[in-house]
């Protein structure tokens, strides 16, 4: 027992770096696997005490990313992952729920004491310079996070001692030997079946390496009725479904809460908003997550999250990406050619939340180019265009007295509602589908109506066409709106050029895609692309080839005339 509390009391990486051995020494009961395939309904919780003014407090909505380990800077994956986190936070924001979005960098481990010294720092100078690489990003893709935490912030040191304690008072921690292989990319050992070809990690493909150490271990098999109870009564805590019959870390989420200077505990911080309405990882960290984690926090007597969602992989062009193979995709560079708009619609639109999915770019370009350009930005800039020259730029009708007496409107409420569904169910993609449909909606009445061809014709056809320019505008506020947890920059120049401040866009709530927000006499902003159309590279070889015949020939025609 003396040993456990010197463990306890020990510097806040070894903490983190034991806790890791104590989830990861064993692997889960086998005995959960059927259970993980049982249906049923109810929620399993541990009992925890809490303050009278966090009980009377409306119940945040808590999401939280992985903590990504900075032994490199970040990558597409943790992009993707906090990408997805940032729209689930802003759909759930218009729903006028208290959001707290927490991410942030894991700065304890063997492979992130390798890469400082790697890079010639010191791991500090490392940490930092990794973890702020991740906050650069964050601000490069529009994700709006509300806590940032670092495992080697004091806080965090504070709450992870106390969570210890716990767990140490309530007998789940032993001292043993373990020998087995290692892998020092995941930390954890592997069972000799699972790893591929001269005993390497699936994952990383790296040679795991045997060792033997006197640690400290998580009783796992004390929890293993708790856990079956969990995940045979709760469908829903591991999400997709299909995870279930996949292999089944994290102490930073619950320090997270504390506000700044605000006295680091954990009871404190459990008051503040635990448990986490959802949990966003990479399938590779699943079993850490869904099974070990919530044993650890049965444990300490802390309720569970309400769910655990791992989702898919990403690969290039059909291939797994890695430095040896020359096929990475930066994430940082991507924004910086195509912008956040089309990089958070492409991966949100193109992978199946859940699923693996790839990047192809041809495939990028086309879909974003498709999309956001030609449905949706084309759509907003020819009825202003149409607006401005027949209109003066001013709508002449209330949104909805132009749709009175037809059917637009009840379609575009319907598939409003059924984008809803689908953030509801975190069906991302499907959600920007059916934006999209409304987008090819407008655009398919506007073209069987010709408001183009009505205006000329004068009389009750110019003030049929001066309506229907009203529809198509209004579907474009809602449109706006409906796809702003997506793309929030192309949402917010959509809104503004319907004559909206940003002030006015940045309170919108999910109730404001109800039709009627324009109305007569509102004047409209001047068209401008909302979303330039991004080129090939072949398309750009092209012009530059064009340019240059044209150049001959105009210098030619001017060597004529001087000759003349």
């Amino acid at each position: 027992m003396a040993a456990g509390r010197a463990f306890l009391c020990a510097p806040c990486s070894s903490l983190a770096a034991g806790a890791r051995r104590l989830a990861f020494a064993s692997p889960p009961p086998p005995a959960l696997v059927p259970a993980l395939r049982r249906g049923g309904r109810g929620r399993c919780v541990a009992s925890v005490s809490s303050s009278p003014d966090a009980a009377s407090a409306p119940e945040p909505y808590v999401l939280t990313t992985p903590l990504y380990y900075v032994n490199a800077p970040p990558h597409m994956g943790s992009a993707y992952t906090t990408i997805a986190a940032d729209a689930i936070a802003r759909f759930q924001r218009l729903l006028g729920k208290k959001v707290i979005f927490i991410t942030g960098t894991d700065e304890h481990g063997e492979k992130i004491a390798t890469s400082a010294d790697a890079s010639g720092r010191n791991p500090k100078e490392h940490c930092d310079t990794i973890s702020n690489s991740y906050k650069m990003l964050w601000a490069d893709l529009d994700i709006e996070y509300d806590k940032f935490i670092r495992t080697t912030d004091h806080k965090h040191e504070a709450v992870v001692n106390d969570f210890y304690s716990r767990v140490l008072s309530n007998g789940d921690i032993y001292r043993a030997d373990y020998e087995g292989l290692y892998c020092v990319s995941c930390e954890e050992y592997k069972d000799e079946k699972e790893l591929a070809e001269n005993k390497c990690c699936p994952v990383h493909l790296k040679p795991c390496v045997p060792r033997k150490e006197d640690n400290y271990f998580f009783a796992l098999s004390k929890y293993q009725h708790k856990l079956e109870e969990l995940l045979a009564t709760n469908p829903n805590f591991v999400r997709p479904s299909h995870r279930l019959n996949e292999k089944l870390e994290k102490w930073g989420y619950i320090s997270a809460l504390l506000d700044d200077g605000e006295q680091a505990s954990l009871q404190q911080a459990v008051d503040r908003g635990w448990p986490a309405a959802l949990h966003l990882i990479g399938k590779d960290i699943l079993r850490f997550h869904a099974v070990y984690w919530p044993a650890m926090l049965m444990s300490a007597g802390i309720s569970v999250p309400d769910a655990v969602f791992g989702h898919g992989f990403l690969t290039k062009d059909g291939m797994k990406m890695g430095k040896s193979l020359g096929n990475t995709l930066e994430p940082k560079d991507l924004v910086e050619r195509f912008g956040a708009d089309a990089v958070r619609y492409f991966f949100l639109r193109e992978v199946e939340f859940g699923n693996d999915g790839d990047y192809s770019e041809e495939r990028f370009i086309n879909i974003v180019n498709a999309h956001l350009a030609n449905t949706i930005g084309n759509l907003l800039n020819r009825t202003l265009g149409l607006l401005k020259k027949n209109c003066k730029s001013t709508l002449a009708f209330d949104s909805i007295a132009a749709a009175d007496g037809g059917s637009f409107r009840d379609n575009v409420d319907k598939l409003v509602e059924k984008a809803k569904y689908h953030y509801e169910n975190l069906l991302l993609s499907s959600a920007c589908e059916t934006v999209l449909e409304i987008g090819n909606f407008g655009n398919l009445y506007i073209d069987e109506q010709a408001p183009w061809s009505c205006f000329k014709q004068g009389g009750e056809s110019a003030e049929k066409a001066a309506k229907d320019l009203v529809l198509i505008l209004e579907t474009m506020r809602i449109i706006a709106i409906a796809l702003s947890p997506i793309t929030p920059s192309l949402s917010l120049r959509i809104y503004t050029q319907l004559g909206f401040t940003e002030d006015e866009f940045r309170v919108l709530k999910w109730d404001d895609t109800k039709w009627g927000g324009l109305k007569a006499g509102q004047v409209m902003m001047e068209p401008q692309p909302v979303f330039a159309r991004i080129e090939t590279e072949t398309e750009k070889e092209a012009q530059a080839s064009s340019k240059a015949t044209k150049g001959g020939k105009k210098k030619a025609q001017s060597k004529g005339l001087v000759e003349a």
